[in-house]
């Protein structure tokens, strides 16, 4: 409350001095912009700010994809999900609720929890956002996204381990009244609109509301993977003096409908005593069938929970979404003769109570997150050094509680959460000579983190004689707390007890496991960039550079796991941008040496008290190498060709965990008992490809237009390969994705000034059910995968004045 009164007092304010003191004002030309050459024809220029600078992005020495508002309305993408259908370097999956997980050339997390920090960094309008829930409803009426590879650790700080994700807000105009709406409607009922007005207020200021609604049928038949998104944004600009810029932000976003699904992909089958692994049994389904549907359940109810002696029961179907996300934040801008200040304070906040079965089982989550933020930065020139200087703060808050509701236990989970960070940083760039350049920078940070958490898991066992089943012991239903479980529970560090049913002893027990984590952890580390750039000709720029990043460490709610180390990555990169033939061909290259240090790897586990939950521990190291070319061809004035080839070996170097000594592990990894310690056993994945990262990543794409008279038909296809890769953490067989070609095609007409157009489009034309993440549930035996989007069709239509 006290935040949306600020927002609304400085919006008042600045709206009162733009409206009392009228004069005249220019507005710049917007960042993203893509004017044509000179000439009037060839390939687009764009203009970024990647590097907390504007400049051309064929003149940025930095590895960054860029889509633009354009893009992302002609790609029908209004949320996280679909990203990675533009950008070849980066996997894009749904980490189970409301979460979003990011991977850059298989560098990333399954970040499934609000105390775990992501590896790519996600800045919405200048402003980290630290949850991975907290992206949702932010994709309408945007300038431009850029995708950032390969760690950021001077600009960006921790948490850009792996890269940064930067989404950029259309800015409202001054002097300007325009205004835009796009609609569609296609299969699965789906509607999507956004709309945004622009206004001046005054002669040196302006006003901009946007808002978006999207809605549409769920993708799986029992109605999951569906999308209720509706998100509102008030921005307001104003030119207080010739030096000086105000801009004001606020939004608001809010998520329902029934969550992201899942489908059954295989069983577990026989064991092999010979290799040590086991034989999984594809469960017959289409990937259109979700969890929920009666089929579904059916082969559920028959499989055989060796724990509790008896098959398991349905999993409850009401599954939903109901979070809400607030934002607000301010841009002050103020050139002076030694540079130009710009000084970013935010606040953002998000509340999700959310409950799924996408990972075979079921959470049910309550959180509240809430962050603090201020950045202040001085860009400037003196003589040949160009340079920014800055400084950040950061203040977050995350309390929640979780329960994972397994059938045959219930992990409960009540934290909170405090982190707060600070960093100094800067970056010189020395212009050696006309077509030279030598650039350096320094960042140190330092973070300080608290968390009081405590985690209890209500475990059932049958201890009926061998050979006996417990078919009458209930199994342990989803409840919030787990005094609300229909048995007797032991108390907190109490013996087992007998589960009864009406007065009837069933054969089984109830045990209780706690850990109780109540920490704080202390981080501080330098990084830095060293890059050379030359200019080999007015359109040609080569460039070489390292440059390192951080993440910082973190707490579990798991025996033995309750806290884990920073992970460290250090990129090498050489790379080359180019304009040929009269700016109408451009060929970028980059090909990049990645090395890992402790890295933290998130994923659904045994702890070392043999409970299974969610936790995060350091593995070791990896390595990450590749090239990647991209190519543009302005073929004539009407047609552009694209092509671009990314090829990725990610693999880890060394990779060793250990669970407790059981049976055989379901895993792709070759194992054996400690010899340290005999009530553990040792899985060794090193030499396995790294997490989502396909080892070729192929996108190709077309780009025709028709003149017709005084109206134009813009006939676009494109198509992307991408090759099998490793979704989930065991390396078992039914987590290896397939390689699938997935292609687009759309047809829009409209007049020649562009004020309105409609169009057809269909999405996913070989209707390909790619899987982005799963989890192998072992008390079930069987491996439950997320699908992405089915084979979508429709029409749209915008208009803007």
């Amino acid at each position: 409350m006290l935040k949306s009164r600020i927002l609304w007092n400085l919006s008042s304010a600045l709206a009162a001095a733009l409206l009392a003191n009228p004069a005249q004002a220019q507005d710049a030309p917007a960042a993203g912009s893509s004017p044509q050459d000179q000439a009037g024809s060839g390939i687009q220029e764009i203009i970024v700010t990647a590097q907390r600078r504007e400049e051309n992005l064929q003149r940025a020495a930095v590895a960054v994809d860029v889509l633009t508002g354009d893009d992302l309305v002609r790609s029908g993408i209004s949320s996280a999900s679909g990203l990675d259908d533009l950008s070849p370097a980066l996997n894009v999956a749904n980490g189970g609720g409301a979460n979003t997980t990011f991977f850059v050339r298989g560098v990333g997390n399954f970040t499934t929890n609000g105390y775990t920090d992501p590896a790519v960094a996600f800045n919405y309008d200048g402003v980290y956002i630290g949850r991975p829930a907290s992206t949702s409803g932010l994709f309408y009426d945007l300038e431009r996204i850029e995708v950032l590879k390969g760690p950021q650790g001077t600009l960006y700080g921790r948490n850009a381990t792996a890269g940064a994700i930067n989404v950029i807000p259309a800015r409202p105009k001054i002097g300007e009244t325009s205004g835009k709406i796009d609609a569609s409607y296609g299969n699965y009922d789906a509607i999507s609109t956004q709309a945004a007005i622009n206004l001046p207020l005054g002669d040196r200021g302006a006003v901009r509301l946007s808002g978006t609604l999207s809605k549409r049928d769920g993708y799986l038949s029992d109605g999951t993977s569906d999308e209720d998104v509706k998100a509102l944004r008030f921005q307001m600009l104003g030119k207080l003096t010739d030096t000086l810029s105000v801009r004001v932000q606020g939004d608001y976003a809010h998520q329902a409908g029934r969550a992201q699904g899942a489908t059954y992909v295989a069983t577990l089958g026989a064991f092999n005593a010979t290799t040590g692994t086991y034989t999984f049994n594809p469960s017959g389904f289409g990937s259109s069938v979700g969890l929920l549907d009666p089929v579904a359940q059916a082969l559920r109810a028959t499989r055989f929970a060796g724990q509790v002696r008896r098959n398991l029961n349905a999993l409850p179907t009401n599954s939903y979404l109901d979070d809400d996300f607030f934002g607000a934040n301010a841009e002050i801008i103020w050139q002076t003769g030694i540079g130009t200040f710009t000084v970013i304070p935010a606040w953002r906040a998000a509340q999700l109570r959310d409950q799924h079965s996408n990972a075979g089982f079921t959470p049910f989550t309550q959180e509240k997150f809430r962050q603090g933020s201020l950045e202040s930065r001085l860009t400037g020139k003196v003589g040949a050094l160009d340079y920014i200087l800055g400084a950040y703060y950061y203040d977050e808050a995350a309390k929640g509680n979780y329960t994972f509701a397994q059938s045959v236990l219930s992990n409960y989970q009540d934290f909170t959460s405090k982190t707060q960070s600070w960093a100094a940083f800067g970056r010189l760039t020395w212009h050696v000579a006309d077509r030279f350049r030598l650039t350096g920078g320094l960042r140190y940070t330092h973070d300080r983190k608290r968390f009081d958490g405590i985690g209890t898991v209500i475990a059932q066992a049958c201890t009926a004689p061998t050979g006996t089943l417990c078919p009458d012991a209930p199994l342990v239903p989803l409840t919030d707390r787990p005094e609300q479980l229909p048995f007797a529970i032991p108390a907190v560090g109490g013996r087992p007890v007998p589960i009864i049913v009406n007065g009837v002893a069933t054969g089984a027990i109830a045990t209780r496991t706690t850990t109780v984590v109540n920490t704080g952890l202390s981080n501080s580390r330098p990084t830095f960039r060293l890059a050379a750039e030359y200019d080999l000709g007015p359109r040609s720029l080569v460039y070489a550079s390292f440059e390192n990043g951080y993440r910082s460490g973190g707490f579990s709610l798991a025996n033995g796991y309750e806290t884990f180390e920073p992970e460290y990555l250090d990129a090498y990169t050489l790379g080359s941008k180019n304009r040929f033939f009269d700016n109408r061909v451009q060929l970028n290259l980059e090909a990049f040496i990645w090395k890992y240090r402790n890295q933290q790897i998130a994923h659904f586990g045994i702890d070392k008290a043999g409970a299974t939950g969610v936790f995060t521990e350091n593995v070791g190291r990896s390595t990450v190498k590749g090239i990647e070319a991209d190519l543009q061809l302005a073929a004539t004035a009407t047609t552009v060709l694209k092509g671009t080839v990314q090829y990725l070996d990610a693999k880890f170097d060394d990779f060793q965990y250990q669970i407790p000594f059981n049976a055989a592990p379901v895993v792709g990894c070759p194992y054996g008992q400690s010899t340290a310690d005999p009530r553990f056993t040792i899985v060794n994945c090193s030499g396995k490809p790294s997490y989502q990262s396909p080892k070729w990543v192929i996108q190709l794409g077309a780009q025709q237009t028709i003149p017709i008279a005084a109206y134009k038909l813009v006939l676009s296809a494109d198509t992307q390969y991408k090759s099998s890769r490793y979704i989930a953490f065991e390396y078992i067989a039914p987590e290896m994705a397939p390689s699938f070609w997935q292609s687009n095609l759309s047809a829009d007409f409209s007049p020649e000034d562009g004020n309105w157009s409609i169009g057809g489009f269909v999405r996913n034309l070989e209707n390909h059910r790619d899987l982005n993440s799963g989890v192998y549930f072992g008390a079930g035996g069987y491996f439950a995968a997320r699908p992405g989007a089915p084979r979508t069709y429709g029409m749209r239509v915008s208009a803007k004045f």
